[in-house]
């Protein structure tokens, strides 16, 4: 597909590397040259330098020919605009970021009349998956399907948890509960389990099951599910810990917030009456310790720059014993971030290309099956695919014994209206049910691309 996006920052650098690796022809608007010159010598995009919101600047883009248009700059308006006059010279698809919460409340009428296809706001996605992890304080991620009703969890197994030498053939019958280990991560290695693979401590394991029995799977394991999260410390007041906050406080968790700019502290009080708001610098020990790091249960590292935010969460680590959240904006070196002890890792930038692709694949789509959620898992070594089954096709009406699934491929679970299946050999996939395909293979558009 022939795709135009708007804008050359972190988001939009991120979401040309996700998508070039999908094989799409991209081509990049942007004012500064440097940062077109930058992204192109990395990548194969074409580079185009100019306003996005000019009509002369999209049409020497292409935008006659494209498919899609994104903007993702850092002007709501300017986004809106860009959009508008695609649609309006190109007539492609468009996709806006919206990040103003002014806005986003009325963003299905704004949506309606521009004739938008989607609208992300990368703040209120990644502080969504906040949201997610806070409910399973002992998870280090959490990524959820058919509409909140199937999570895929990854926890670290520590070293007195009764998973640890467990066979997964023996896992249902000694813990009492059905769930299917989708990846696990021992070291540098990338294994998808069969039935007489042993899980060991210190594997780092993404399961899937319906939210009631992974509450059960976490008690057998012997995780503490007692330690519900009652108070919150956020370091940084952007617009990501506005969004975090705003759920917080509607869960009636208590949050505080540590904020340098006075003047975004007065408009944080007013936006949110019920969160504690200091005006401090959240990097001061002297700070921390006076507003209790040690007793909160959780603490979100969300300030704007990387660097503080791990060196935060590495003190927060040896001074509390607090669920630790941290902000990472980059992900050159996501592999070695990720092998620290920080607690789980939110990148928004990652988390909206997720959200992006997963439409952009859903339009290529001409089989029987579209793709309704996708997640980068294990530092986006595999991917997490729902597809919703809309034709008949290959894979549908045979027992998946009888399938041949392409190398890296499990099928993780079957959703039919309202029933859950953590599937086996006999299971059969049906028209209109919700399958969710675990791959360490890219590009998956439609089911029937998991067969050999």
């Amino acid at each position: 597909m022939k795709i135009i996006i708007v804008g050359c920052g972190k988001i939009g650098s991120t979401l040309a590397e996700h998508l070039d690796q999908e094989g799409h022809d991209i081509t990049i608007i942007d004012k500064q040259w440097e940062r077109l010159k930058y992204i192109s010598d990395g990548i194969d995009v074409l580079g185009v330098q100019g306003n996005g919101a000019s009509i002369s600047t999209q049409r020497e883009a292409g935008v006659q020919n494209a498919d899609i248009l994104i903007a993702t700059t850092n002007s709501d308006e300017l986004n809106l605009l860009c959009c508008l006059i695609a649609k309006k010279t190109g007539n492609c698809q468009t996709i806006a970021r919206i990040r103003d919460p002014e806005y986003y409340n009325e963003m299905r009428f704004i949506r309606d009349e521009l004739n938008l296809s989607l609208v992300i706001n990368p703040e209120q996605a990644a502080a969504a998956e906040v949201a997610r992890i806070i409910k399973f304080p002992s998870a280090m991620k959490v990524d959820t399907f058919a509409r909140g009703r199937v999570e895929l969890i990854k926890i670290k197994i520590p070293d007195d948890s009764k998973l640890a030498g467990l066979k997964l053939t023996d896992m249902e019958s000694k813990l009492h509960c059905k769930v299917l280990i989708c990846i696990v991560e021992r070291g540098d290695e990338l294994l998808i389990p069969h039935g007489d693979f042993m899980l060991t401590a210190g594997d780092v394991v993404s399961f899937i099951a319906p939210h009631s029995v992974a509450l059960s799977f976490f008690k057998a394991g012997g995780a503490n599910t007692s330690n519900t999260v009652k108070s919150v410390m956020i370091i940084g007041g952007g617009m990501m810990s506005y969004y975090v906050a705003k759920w917080l406080e509607e869960t009636k968790i208590n949050v505080k917030i540590i904020e340098k700019d006075f003047e975004r502290c007065q408009e944080l009080s007013t936006m949110l009456p019920s969160a504690v708001i200091i005006n401090g610098d959240g990097t001061d020990k002297k700070l921390l310790d006076e507003e209790g790091i040690g007793v909160v249960d959780a603490v979100g590292n969300f300030t704007g720059i990387d660097e503080e935010n791990i060196l935060l969460s590495l003190y927060e680590r040896q001074m509390s014993g607090a669920k630790l959240l941290t902000k990472i904006n980059r992900i050159t070196f996501e592999e070695v971030i990720a092998s620290l002890n920080i607690g789980s890792i939110i990148n928004k930038n990652s988390i909206t290309s997720d959200n992006i692709v997963s439409f952009v694949r859903a339009l290529n789509n001409s089989k029987g099956s579209n793709v309704e959620t996708l997640y980068k898992i294990a530092q986006g070594r595999a991917e997490a695919l729902e597809f919703r089954v809309r034709d008949e096709s290959k894979v549908v009406g045979k027992p998946l014994m009888q399938l041949k699934l392409k190398h890296g491929i499990l099928i993780a679970c079957i959703t039919k209206g309202n029933n859950v299946v953590i599937p086996n050999g006999q299971s059969v996939i049906e028209k209109g049910d919700l399958v969710v395909v675990i791959s360490v293979e890219r590009g998956l558009n439609d089911l029937e691309d998991i067969l050999a």
